[in-house]
């Protein structure tokens, strides 16, 4: 410790900065140490079949150990204060589970790490981001590596190691109950990536005429903003916008309100997006080149089947929750209106680089059921077994049934079950230590039938 301050005070006499200035970006600090073990088992049910002409081959079975550490600085004293953070990755493959391509394989790696030219999965992949923030007020400018959670931008933590975003935010919680945000960016690192990649959405294609391995449309413009303004203690109102350049303009209100209701409470969970095509996506010569996004059929003059990739979404969704004693019984629908998927950023442009999560409350485990028409019906529950004197353990189980999917042979319908387990150790040397085991099963006509095992072992050490 004394060490590390040492440090930064050389590095404030470097900078010119004064050690009472320095003082709060010192003693303000803060570092830790995450660790996480990660095994992934995804059975493809269908993988010596083929379903809209793209063949399932194999299983992905990849065991993985990752490391994060965080930093992050306190402000220098004075009207305008300034501070860095850092944030550093590493995947290491424990099981990079046989080779991408090979015929007569069971086993096809990249669900967690990047793959060398072989098809096979790497030793390891790192990624490393600093953050620059300059704070007036209650306002706090950052530059760098980002990690938005918004309704309209959501990073991804569902692998190894985290997506993460390269751009610039604003935040300011000047006036009171309200939050104020402004952002750019520009690109993205996807979870099994160490590059920084540009920015595009599910569906994109190479333009035109462009040799095979080309990459697919793209943009290096996301423009974000929103409020969330807290009316009480019981009441969230959100109002966000959107729009990837060239892609999609999109719309988001939200309303999130708490009751206590007899011994329990009662969660009201209201969604509502709008989103529409924006520059090249709305015209047949900028889909040409690309700028098209995935779910759009419709029929040509002779009557066949055709995709257009104008992108045209509406989508609402309302979820309960009721919790009472270590008990919580959720129910909720989802409609999704228009004739294109629904639609949020996407990691970025290279082929298997996918992966990004969207604000739905059926975006879960394996799909988020956003496809165009789709209804979704909704129940979960999950219970806290610290009301009967095991404090740590947690269960849920979650059922989810779409159905009116658009497709070119007509509608569709899909399942998908969830079952969560999780540990963690609340007293001890080992403090915080988690275990959680994630299994979920997915019976779909518009995708492969998949059954998925994740088995997770979590630690973050405090380092400062």
């Amino acid at each position: 410790m004394r060490k590390t301050s040492l440090a930064l005070a050389v590095a404030a006499s470097t900078l010119g900065l004064s050690q009472v200035a320095f003082a709060d970006f010192i003693g303000d600090s803060k570092a830790s140490l995450s660790m996480r073990n990660f095994y992934f088992d995804n059975d493809n049910r269908e993988s010596q079949g083929d379903i809209g002409n793209a063949a399932y081959t194999g299983q992905a079975r990849e065991w993985g150990q990752a490391f994060q550490l965080n930093y992050t600085s306190g402000f220098t004293e004075g009207t305008v204060g300034f501070g860095v953070d850092a944030l550093g990755l590493l995947g290491v493959r424990l099981d990079g589970g046989g080779r991408s391509g090979k015929a007569g394989i069971d086993r096809t790696p990249g669900a967690l790490f990047p793959l060398e030219s072989d098809g096979s999965a790497v030793d390891d992949f790192s990624s490393m981001g600093l953050t620059g923030k300059v704070r007036i007020s209650k306002t706090i400018a950052q530059l760098g590596t980002l990690q938005p959670k918004l309704p309209v931008v959501t990073f991804n933590d569902g692998r190894l190691i985290p997506q993460t975003f390269e751009g610039g935010q604003i935040t300011s919680n000047e006036f009171e109950n309200l939050t104020l945000v402004l952002g750019q960016l520009e690109h993205a690192k996807g979870r099994t990536s160490s590059n920084a990649e540009s920015l595009s959405v599910a569906g994109a294609t190479r333009p035109t005429g462009t040799p095979a391995g080309t990459a697919a449309a793209d943009s290096n413009k996301f423009y974000y903003g929103g409020a969330d303004y807290k009316v009480n203690k019981d009441l969230l109102l959100q109002y966000y916008y959107g729009n990837l350049d060239d892609f999609y303009k999109q719309h988001f209100v939200g309303l999130i309100h708490n009751l206590e209701l007899g011994a329990g409470s009662l969660k009201t969970d209201l969604r509502y997006f709008d989103t529409s095509d924006d520059g090249k996506n709305g015209s047949v010569a900028g889909r040409a080149d690309g700028y098209v996004g995935s779910g759009y059929y419709g029929r040509n003059a002779l009557g066949n089947a055709i995709t257009t990739g104008e992108i045209d979404n509406r989508t609402w969704s309302a979820f309960f929750t009721y919790s009472l004693e270590g008990h919580a019984i959720s129910a909720g629908y989802q409609q999704v209106s228009g004739d294109s998927n629904f639609i949020q950023l996407n990691q970025g442009s290279i082929p298997g680089q996918g992966g990004a999560t969207t604000y739905l409350i059926t975006d879960r485990q394996i799909t988020n059921f956003g496809r165009a028409g789709e209804r979704t019906w909704i129940g979960q529950y999950g219970y806290d077994f610290a009301k009967v004197g095991v404090p740590g353990l947690t269960a849920n189980v979650l059922y989810m049934k779409g159905d009116n999917i658009k497709s070119a042979n007509g509608d569709l319908k899909e399942w998908e079950r969830d079952f969560t387990v999780s540990y963690v150790l609340q007293d001890g040397a080992m403090k915080g230590l988690g275990f959680a085991w994630r299994n979920a099963s997915l019976r779909s006509e518009a995708a492969a039938d998949t059954d998925q095992n994740r088995l997770i072992v979590s630690y973050t050490l405090p380092l400062m």
